[in-house]
């Protein structure tokens, strides 16, 4: 056997990669043509602008007023609070029983003696059906009588400037001094 007898075939070579084309590179002769901006556009965006703004001022302005106007609504509660309090004491001081008591005694009324009974049905009392005498028993304007800081207050108050001239006028100024225990204390009769 020859050698040539057994030759082989060619090959073929595996096929070289596609090559792109080549850049080409120019030196930058000048810029691009910019386009005009727009006047309409700018004008919007300066529109919005000042009017978020405008918004913002509005707001904190109304904020402020309103804040104001608690404040001075609160400054007027308290004051009505302070007021109601005082008006409170008062009341409770004329209601007290000492205060009607000397008002009573003040309109002539006296203290009754035993009570009666009316019956309706045919009018008949029972009783002892008399009237209360002329004079009472208690005196709540007495020596015996405990002061009461709330009637002081409603007392003077109820005074005109006259009668308080005249009182300050006639009344020597008064010693801090403790009340007097000549008449004794009050106390209830026991059996």
């Amino acid at each position: 056997m020859s050698l040539n007898a057994t030759a082989r075939t060619p090959q073929r070579a595996p096929a070289a990669p596609a090559r792109e084309p080549r850049r080409r590179l120019e030196p930058v002769t000048g810029t691009p043509t910019r386009r005009k901006p727009k006047l309409a556009y700018a004008l919007a965006a300066l529109a919005g602008a000042m009017a978020i703004g405008a918004a913002q001022i509005g707001l904190s302005l109304a904020i402020t007023q309103d804040s104001f106007v608690l404040a001075g609504l609160s400054s007027q509660q308290r004051e009505l609070d302070l007021r109601t309090d005082a008006l409170q004491e008062d009341l409770t001081g004329l209601s007290s029983p000492q205060s009607l008591a000397s008002g009573a005694a003040a309109l002539g009324m006296v203290v009754a003696g035993s009570p009666s009974y009316l019956r309706l049905s045919d009018g008949a009392v029972f009783g002892q059906g008399e009237g209360a005498g002329g004079t009472s028993t208690i005196d709540p304007n007495g020596a015996g009588a405990v002061s009461n800081a709330l009637l002081q207050n409603a007392i003077a108050q109820g005074m005109t400037e006259a009668e308080a001239g005249e009182a300050e006028a006639t009344t020597p100024p008064a010693a801090e001094l403790p009340p007097a225990i000549t008449d004794g204390l009050p106390s209830p009769t026991t059996r």
